[in-house]
């Protein structure tokens, strides 16, 4: 047999999103709860959390855990019956969630999603800097599709790619898929004695694809190729993805021992790949004149301070791309600003203690921060 030894690579994590599948947290019969398996997942995410490492919860389950309350027929539900269900249970399962990480001293925050969080650029940037604050405030993000509002049209459809979407979002390192299955095969394990596990996928081929058409589905909504999806926007992002047997008490703490599973490997680092979106990807809708003073602040890796800008040009909104230039015209870089192009009038040239002052609120203190900023 294979051995597998990739325990450097959740043990080396630094921004790590976890998804739960529905199969994995309710009984498929009565919907209910499995609480020792989620007091075990709460124990690993703990010992991560202690070793300094950011975690996110992606869950799915809401639906199961909320028809058993609501008394709903069994068999398939209609989209009205689905968001009814999850509106409770979502209640439920965050409860569920802070109590047994609250046992260990963590706390939960429940954040809802639409796709169209994750493509309008405004609240794409809302919700990226929500989850990073409540990361470095040291909670754990229990994240859902907010289905009570997602119809079929703006569905994420499975939460296997929301999962990845948010990995790509924070500029995750790790994304664990914790399935009914340990991996993807060449072969459905299930009727094909020959079928192998493939345990690292450098480049996501025809054959590989092929491979998760074949595989045995996923239960819920996502099967093996929605896995797929996820695995290719989430290494784009520069992300590395795990797809491991969730059904076993303590599966991250099994990811970490070795145990069997598939990794996807990106071919860049998340913030690789986040700045070679932003530098070649988006196009500015405005420019920031700087003084000589910001030039050689940006050429050690600091961010972009109003203090150091000099003109503001064009009209932008928080969240778009902008050129940095010098007053010559030169491009230093470019960036996505924090603030909109007239916010932006009334504090350059102004520290960042008077921000608060000039616009009767708090924001950043960077125009620019560093990570959202490439030089040219």
């Amino acid at each position: 047999m294979t051995p597998f030894h990739h325990t450097s690579d959740l043990t080396s994590a630094r921004r790590i999103v976890v998804k739960v599948g529905s199969a994995l947290l309710a009984e498929e019969d009565t919907g209910a709860v499995r609480r020792e398996w989620l007091a075990a997942i709460a124990a690993d995410v703990a010992a991560l959390h202690r070793r300094g490492q950011e975690i996110m919860v992606v869950s799915s389950g809401a639906i199961a855990v909320g028809r058993r309350h609501l008394h709903l027929p069994a068999g398939a539900l209609r989209l009205d019956e689905k968001q009814a269900a999850a509106a409770t249970g979502m209640v439920r399962l965050a409860h569920a969630y802070q109590e047994v990480l609250d046992r260990h001293g963590l706390t939960v925050a429940l954040v809802l999603l639409t796709l169209g969080d994750t493509e309008d650029r405004r609240r794409y940037i809302n919700a990226r800097t929500t989850l990073t604050t409540l990361l470095r405030a040291g909670a754990v993000p229990l994240i859902n599709e907010n289905d009570t509002v997602a119809t079929d049209e703006i569905r994420f459809g499975d939460n296997d790619r929301l999962a990845a979407r948010v990995a790509a979002m924070v500029s995750a390192d790790t994304l664990i898929l914790l399935s009914d299955i340990d991996g993807l095969y060449t072969g459905d394990p299930r009727t094909d004695p020959d079928a192998a596990l493939i345990p690292d996928v450098r480049r996501i081929t025809a054959e590989i694809e092929g491979y998760a058409a074949e595989a045995r589905p996923g239960v819920g909504t996502g099967g093996m190729v929605t896995k797929l999806a996820a695995a290719r926007i989430a290494t784009a992002a520069g992300c590395r993805m795990v797809i491991a047997d969730g059904k076993p008490l303590h599966p991250l703490r099994r990811i970490e021992q070795g145990c069997p599973c598939t990794w996807f490997r990106p071919q860049a680092t998340p913030q690789t790949a986040r700045k070679r979106w932003i530098g070649g990807s988006l196009k500015p809708s405005g420019a920031l004149v700087i003084d000589a003073g910001a030039v050689k602040a940006l050429s050690e890796g600091k961010s972009l301070l109003p203090a150091g800008v000099i003109a503001v040009e064009g009209e932008f909104s928080k969240g778009d791309a902008v050129v940095v230039r010098t007053r010559d015209g030169q491009e230093v870089a470019r960036g996505l600003s924090a603030y909109g192009a007239a916010d932006a009038r009334r504090i350059i040239g102004h520290k960042s203690g008077e921000i608060a002052d000039r616009l009767g609120y708090r924001g950043r203190d960077e125009l620019i921060h560093r990570d959202d900023l490439v030089l040219g």
